[in-house]
C-alpha cells in the first residue's frame, strides 16, 4: 500500500495494470473537497523508477557535453526521426543518485567526473510519472575522457556524444532542435548562473612538469627543463593568474637542509612531499612537457584533493 500522508486523501484500491518493464497502476482514491465533503478519483501512475541528469561544461571552451539517442515515444508524437538531443541522464537503480550521475556520464559519454554539484531535483510528469530527477552539474575537460561512451551494447543504446558551444545550444533550444526538459532547464542554469563565463579570479596554478625525468640527472637538459615550465608560468601570469612550480619551493629548501646533489636521502626526503604540501595551497595544476612520473603523481594527487586539472595551456582561462 501508499503511505497516506495527507488526510485529505484516502486510498482505496491499488491495481498493477502492468509490470512489463516498469510498474504501471492504477490507484482508486477518495479526495475531500474544500466544502468538507469526498469524491472519488482513479488515476494511473507509471513508477520507473527515480533518476538523474547532468550537464557537463568545460569553462575555457565555452563547451557543453549533450547526447543524441533515438526516443521511441517522440517518435509516435511529432518527432519525424525521433532523435533527440538531450543531457546525460539514467535512472538511479540500487545507487544513490550522484553514484549513479557518475557512472552513467561515463557510460554515455566517456568522461570521468569528479566534482559534480547538484542543483536540485524535480518532478518532470506529475501527472502520470512517479520519478523524481536528480540534477547534477560538472565541469570537464579533456584529461576526463576515458572512452568513447555511447552507452552499453547490452541495453540497446546507441549514443552519440555531442560537444558545442553553450550559445549554440542555447540557440537549438529557441530554435526547437533542443525539446528535451531536463537539458532545456540545465541549459538555461548555465546561462542565469554564469558557470561558462571565465572566471573572474586569478587562480594559483601549480605548474606540473618534467624536471629530472629523461636527462639521466644531466645538469643541462634539468636546466632545459626548468626554463621550460618557467615559460609556462611566464603564460600563466600573464594570462591573470598567479603560477608556481614546486621546484621553486623545493630547490632551495633542499640546498639548506644539507643535499649534496640530486637523488641523495635529503633530496628523496623532501622534493617531492615539498610539491604535494604546496598543492593544498593551489586552486589547480597544468600537466605540461613530457613523460614524468613526478608531474603525473601531481596529477593523480590533485584530482584526489579535488583541485581542477589542466592538461592544456589553453585550456587556462583568460582574466581580464
Amino acid at each position: 500500500m501508499l503511505q497516506e500522508m495527507n488526510p485529505r486523501v484516502r486510498i482505496v484500491k491499488n491495481e498493477v495494470l502492468s509490470d512489463n518493464w516498469y510498474v504501471l497502476k492504477k490507484i482508486t482514491f477518495q479526495y475531500q473537497k474544500s466544502d468538507g465533503t469526498w469524491e472519488t478519483q482513479a488515476r494511473e501512475a507509471y513508477d520507473r523508477g527515480n533518476g538523474a541528469t547532468i550537464l557537463l561544461y568545460n569553462r575555457a571552451k565555452q563547451t557543453v557535453v549533450l547526447t543524441r539517442q533515438f526516443r521511441m515515444p517522440t517518435y509516435i508524437n511529432g518527432n519525424g526521426t525521433g532523435m533527440l538531443i538531450e543531457a546525460c541522464a539514467g535512472l538511479l537503480d540500487k545507487d544513490g543518485p550522484e553514484e549513479s550521475i557518475l557512472r552513467e556520464t561515463e557510460e554515455e559519454t566517456g568522461y570521468r567526473v569528479k566534482n559534480v554539484h547538484k542543483i536540485g531535483e524535480a518532478y518532470m510528469s506529475p501527472g502520470s510519472v512517479t520519478e523524481i530527477l536528480h540534477f547534477y552539474m560538472a565541469e570537464y575537460t579533456a584529461n576526463m575522457l576515458t572512452g568513447e561512451g555511447g552507452g552499453l551494447e547490452e541495453e540497446q543504446e546507441h549514443i552519440e556524444v555531442l560537444e558545442m558551444s553553450l550559445e549554440q545550444a542555447l540557440q537549438m533550444v529557441k530554435s526547437g532542435e533542443i525539446k528535451d526538459a531536463k537539458t532545456i532547464m540545465l541549459l538555461q542554469y548555465a546561462q542565469i548562473n554564469g558557470l561558462l563565463e571565465p572566471t573572474s579570479k586569478p587562480q594559483h596554478i601549480l605548474i606540473a612538469g618534467p624536471y629530472r625525468s629523461g636527462t639521466d640527472d644531466d645538469p643541462r637538459l634539468i636546466e632545459a627543463n626548468i626554463s621550460f615550465m618557467n615559460e609556462i608560468a611566464l603564460q600563466v601570469y600573464e594570462a591573470g593568474h598567479l603560477p608556481v612550480l614546486g621546484e621553486w619551493y623545493a630547490l632551495p629548501l633542499i640546498e639548506t637542509a644539507g643535499s649534496r646533489g640530486i637523488g641523495d636521502d635529503i633530496f628523496n626526503r623532501m622534493f617531492h612531499p615539498s610539491s604535494v604540501r604546496l598543492l593544498d595551497h593551489c586552486d589547480a595544476v597544468l600537466r605540461v612537457g613530457g613523460p614524468s612520473q613526478g608531474a603525473d603523481e601531481m596529477v593523480r594527487v590533485a584530482k584526489e584533493k579535488g583541485k581542477f586539472i589542466y592538461m592544456h595551456l589553453h585550456e587556462v582561462p583568460l582574466i581580464k
